[in-house]
């Protein structure tokens, strides 16, 4: 049997790993359009902050090593253009020489993950605005902050990923300031136990300015301007979008899977998709809450 999984990270890395483990014969090829299949996403803002000083203390696994402990065939650098569910083959080109070919499979996982919401907002491509994701983007921020010495940083977005950034980005002496719409941080949780989190986040430093909606960006003064509706512009050197992550399902779409949620991908409880043969696990997918039994998007781990 023959096993191609789009994507690597958390999702496609461990279902290669456990098709091994239950199969030691079947040929599993993984196609990562990145150039890392397996890092700790967690890792990411104290790789910023420098608590994790190596870069490669992030890279849980490289091709080679995954290859030698799993035999799985690990092609980084190539991405999956087309999926083909009539003939069972996927479209795929090397980024690397721009070579385009097809592979053909038995049973096929997509592990696409997510990608940084981005609104379709005035400015939103501006160069020091930044998104905390993938690897590249935490080496081109780590970048920006070492060359630039930026003194002050806005986070648009008070989740996960905006507190972490926050406790990182004070740990190297910046001026921090959180804005979302919400009027509290961590929106999971109740408001007498966001009330805690402020709290904390005040008494080492962090600004916040809850209740306000981000209408765009502007470059200014060598820096840029957040421009609030009902609110005065908040300028910093630097802008990071955290505001959540949208499911990177157009492969799915373009294939004709049943698409839920926020064009989440549609499985059932054996993480099947519409089609049969196909797959799919990770932040792409639709899945059933263990608590409230309803279909849900949760973009965490496990």
């Amino acid at each position: 049997m023959k096993v191609v999984i789009i994507g690597g990270v958390a999702g496609g890395a461990t279902a290669a790993a456990r098709l091994r483990r239950l199969d030691e014969k079947a040929e599993i090829v993984v196609f990562e359009r990145s150039g890392y299949i397996s890092y700790a996403n967690c890792g990411l803002p104290y790789y910023i902050g420098g608590t994790i000083k190596a870069p490669e203390a992030l890279t849980l696994q490289t091709p080679e090593s995954f290859f030698s402990r799993f035999r799985v065939d690990m092609r980084v650098r190539h991405e999956v253009t087309a999926i083909h569910p009539e003939r069972k083959a996927v479209s795929v080109k090397d980024l690397e020489t721009g070579r385009e070919f097809e592979e053909r499979y038995d049973k096929l996982i997509l592990s696409p993950g997510a990608k940084p919401t981005r609104p379709r907002l005035p400015g939103v491509g501006l160069e020091k605005l930044f998104t905390l994701r993938t690897v590249e983007g935490t080496f081109r921020m780590k970048d920006y902050i070492q060359k630039e010495h930026p003194r002050s940083a806005v986070l648009a977005g008070g989740g996960f990923i905006g507190l972490e950034l926050a406790e990182n980005l004070r740990e190297l002496g910046m001026e921090v300031t959180i804005v979302q719409r919400p009027k509290q941080l961590m929106n999971p949780f109740d408001p007498d136990m966001a009330s805690f989190i402020h709290g904390e986040m005040r008494r080492h430093g962090v600004k916040l300015a809850l209740g306000y909606t981000v209408e765009g960006f502007a470059e200014r003064d060598g820096g840029v301007d957040v421009l609030l509706k009902d609110g005065a512009p908040l300028h910093a050197d630097m802008v990071v979008l955290a505001i959540g992550v949208t499911p990177d399902t157009a492969l799915a779409r373009a294939a004709g899977l049943e698409l839920g949620i926020r064009d989440s991908i549609v499985v059932n409880d054996r993480m099947e998709t519409s089609v049969p043969g196909i797959y799919a696990v990770g932040d792409a997918v639709q899945v059933r809450h263990a608590v409230t039994g309803q279909d849900v998007l949760l973009s965490l781990a496990g």
